[in-house]
């Protein structure tokens, strides 16, 4: 490190040199990313025949043979005579305005957005209920029983999508394809948020909410896979992280239920009218999706996978302008699974993810971003906001607002994120935030030693509001879009399966201790607790998260196949280089990791760079 620019010290470089384990990921990394590139023009128009004469696509060879020129080349429309005006055309505007997208996809995007709203509303709306349902079904919240059974059934889907859901998701997008698994996931989360509202027990509330797991952990896991694949590559990234921005929308419009229901009187003999209606307004925009989702396309990949090839082209027809680029991405879909399966091949994924020290490093990086996503206490105020509210002295009515507030802040600033994340980069964003949330959780429960009441709901409110402020575009969206990236592209669905029960189990341990939390440390001290996690969790991003922003498929390889101790040694090293840089605005070299292997060197054992830049792109 060095003292100014003008005093520059000799930096710490890391030489890498790849592993015999880590050079073959790369290898498959390489061929994964373009299996393509590199093939004679002859030899590619001849696979494609015989593809299209196998697959039954012979009327469309032309446009297969164009498409597989694309795939290979995406410039190559530009100089081959093949192409007429209309297929440059669309294949410019791709790159030009590739927001001008078929209405098919923006219906999908729509469904898609509705189907996050349907998961941050069966979430958000407990939050109301539980200022009622606890007195109704006897629970006592103010000893350990009650408390404990309070966060029970407030955890139960949590516990569901930890234990038995998420691991439905392969088979039941292997059996009933994306569309109709959404259909069957949305429809449970209707049928189950009815159920919740005719309840008259806890144990009863529980089970059904447990049920209500089985709509949320397969839907949370295939709805971002089914826009990805359904999406164009320029705007892939943007589809799949709209998932947390809308679930976060419905996490602030269930608050909003929340409010609107709350005056609701009984009635008709029905005692607790108000939080039935609030648990059973959840379902109605997942019944709403499993109308949408009759009309809209299934994903191309899938049916290609079950070798429905005519219904895949037909379905990407809907999906892009021509069908030249239809054929394209029917034909490149085709060979990258192709090239997955064979990858496959006597390998067992599970294994490798903690043998390869590539993979494990991606997965501890991974791993930990998805534990913070709990263990910052994000859900503490979700799921709970209503009654720490009320206990720092807001009314009922106060309360609900005042959550209201939260949630809408939650989806403000998770707007933004699109831009942030690629911009300051995922590492640094969460290096920063993290202080911040600890200051906000501090401040929200330090406030409760404020004895007049006014200062007090101030404290708390200031508090939580800032925490939404900087949870939304850091730890909100961070963890989802670092694990899709993080690993290579041969473990990476298997990797996120891992990556997503992580963040639902600790949702389920968060939400079940906190009642019983709050009852033992008082609010002062539950808040400290998860303030302290927020700074432990600082240190694990420093030393053991590395940063993925702008990189390639080689690049990535390289990051994660730096030892574990030797990053860890780095970021101990980046505390002084950010005293300087950022509270003593001196201009300190910023020190280089590692020195990459020589160009030549990458090319014959990694394949071309170009290739693993279109990969970033172009892998659903």
């Amino acid at each position: 490190m060095s003292d100014s620019a003008q005093e520059p010290k000799p930096r710490h470089q890391h030489h890498l040199h790849l592993d015999a384990k880590t050079r073959a990921v790369a290898n498959v990394d390489a061929k994964l990313a373009n299996p393509l590139r590199g093939i004679p023009y002859e030899t590619l128009m001849n696979d494609v025949e015989v593809f299209a004469q196998e697959r039954g696509l012979s009327h469309i060879l032309p446009e297969l043979q164009k498409g597989a020129l694309v795939a290979q080349n995406a410039d190559v429309y530009k100089q081959n005579d093949l192409f007429t005006d209309e297929d440059r055309k669309f294949l410019e505007e791709e790159v030009t305005h590739k927001w001008r997208q078929t209405w098919t996809l923006y219906y999908m995007v729509i469904m898609s957005s509705l189907a996050a709203a349907v998961q941050g509303m069966d979430e958000a709306v407990i939050n109301g209920a539980q200022l009622f349902y606890p007195s109704q079904f006897g629970m006592d919240t103010t000893t350990s029983r009650g408390s404990w059974l309070l966060g029970l059934v407030n955890s139960a889907p949590y516990l569901c999508c930890a234990t038995l859901s998420c691991w439905l998701t392969h088979p039941l997008n292997q059996w009933l394809g994306r569309k109709m698994t959404i259909f069957v996931t949305c429809f449970i989360s209707f049928a189950t948020c009815i159920w919740s509202a005719v309840t008259n027990s806890w144990w009863h509330l529980f089970i059904s909410r447990f049920f209500l797991g089985f709509g949320i952990g397969p839907k949370s896991a295939t709805v971002p896979v089914y826009a990805a694949e359904c999406a164009p590559a320029a705007i892939r990234g943007a589809l799949v992280m709209m998932w947390q921005m809308w679930t976060a929308f419905g996490i602030g419009f269930g608050d909003l239920i929340d409010l609107v229901f709350y005056f609701i009187p009984d009635s008709g003999g029905i005692r607790g009218l108000n939080w039935r209606l609030m648990l059973a307004s959840a379902g109605i925009p997942g019944l709403i999706v499993c109308f949408q989702v009759l009309y809209a396309p299934e994903s191309p990949r899938w049916l290609i996978g079950k070798g429905r090839y005519e219904d895949a082209f037909n379905e990407l027809c809907r999906l892009r302008f021509s069908r030249v680029q239809a054929a394209r991405d029917l034909y490149y879909i085709h060979v990258l699974l192709e090239a997955e399966n064979e990858m496959k091949k006597g390998r067992n994924r599970v294994v490798e993810m903690f043998t390869i020290p590539r993979n494990r490093n991606a997965a501890i990086a991974s791993w930990i971003v998805m534990f913070g996503q709990q263990f910052c206490g994000v859900n503490v105020i979700a799921y709970y906001s209503s009654n720490v509210f009320s206990q720092s002295g807001f009314s009922d009515v106060s309360a609900l607002a005042a959550s209201f507030g939260f949630g809408a802040l939650n989806w403000l600033f998770a707007l933004p994120a699109v831009f942030t994340i690629d911009t300051f980069g995922r590492r640094n964003l969460l290096l920063f935030t993290f202080p911040c949330m600890a200051a906000c959780l501090l401040i929200t429960g330090f406030s409760f030693w404020e004895t007049a009441e006014k200062g007090r709901v101030a404290g708390v409110a200031i508090g939580m509001y800032l925490f939404a402020i900087f949870y939304s575009p850091g730890e909100g969206p961070v963890p989802f879009t670092y694990s899709a990236e993080a690993f290579p592209l041969y473990i990476r669905d298997i990797g996120m399966s891992f990556a997503t029960a992580t963040t639902w189990f600790w949702n389920f341990i968060l939400s079940i201790t906190w009642p019983r939390l709050l009852l033992a440390f008082k609010p002062q001290g539950a808040f400290g607790w998860y303030a302290a996690w927020c700074i432990i969790l600082w240190f694990l991003i420093l030393l053991f998260v590395r940063e993925t922003k702008g990189r390639t498929l080689e690049e990535l390889d390289q990051v994660f196949s730096v030892p574990l101790r030797v990053h860890a040694a780095y970021g101990l090293r980046q505390i002084p280089y950010g005293i300087k840089k950022f509270i003593l605005f001196q201009n300190p070299t910023p020190e280089e990791l590692y020195q990459p292997e020589s160009d030549s060197e990458v090319n014959s054992n990694a394949g071309d760079d170009a290739g693993k830049k279109e990969a970033r792109q172009s892998v659903a």
